[in-house]
């Protein structure tokens, strides 16, 4: 996956031919989330096709999804390979979302491209959306929150209940409101010494 464009925006007005076709395309999303949300634990290969459907590329056999899961589009996910997403979790990805390889998504996450203009007079005129690229091996916590333009480097970790607004670099820690280093990880060393959600405060 590539990194140069994991900031660049697009503003897309509400009104016009531009936005009724990515209603329809939102519509579709979630007619398509709604239909994989009745399937449960034991419906794998089900939930892989629907998954397949709602972002146009097939995944493998090694994707897996526990249902309920929301998103507003879905065309724009792209997941490698060995990705979990647990249960609740909100993919919005009118900017695009790249998922690797060996990515584990824990419950209540939240992954957010678009937003709102802060000025008023803006703010119901256009929808503003940047990327969000989730590199290897990474580990986004429980409750987690990725806005819009960020980069999470390989195998870092994110922090139950954090809200990531910046970059984060290769083989780090970060956790908080906002999100910021706790300290750096060692890729190849660790292995089995935590089990539990990571937590800032038992640091």
């Amino acid at each position: 996956m590539e990194s140069d464009d994991s900031h660049r925006g697009t503003r897309m007005a509400t009104s016009g031919p531009q936005w009724a076709c990515e209603a329809d395309d939102i519509r579709r999303g979630m007619r398509l989330a709604s239909a994989l949300n009745r399937l449960g634990i034991d419906d794998a290969e089900e939930i892989r096709r629907i998954f397949s459907e709602l972002t146009g590329r097939e995944v493998d056999d090694t994707f897996s999804l526990l249902p309920p899961f929301y998103t507003a589009g879905g065309r724009r996910i792209r997941v490698g390979h060995k990705v979990f997403i647990n249960q609740c979790c909100t993919i919005y990805d009118m900017g695009g979302v790249e998922i690797g390889d060996r990515v584990m998504i824990g419950p209540n996450v939240s992954i957010i491209t678009a937003g709102h203009a802060l000025e008023p007079a803006l703010r119901r005129k256009y929808i503003e959306a940047r990327p969000i690229v989730i590199r290897n091996d990474v580990w986004i916590a429980t409750g987690a929150t990725i806005l819009g333009g960020v980069t999470v480097g390989e195998h870092s970790v994110v922090g139950a209940g954090a809200v990531v607004t910046k970059d984060v670099a290769p083989n780090t820690f970060v956790a908080g409101v906002p999100a910021r280093v706790i300290r750096m990880l060692e890729p190849d060393g660790g292995h089995g010494e935590r089990c539990a959600s990571p937590d800032p405060s038992t640091d």
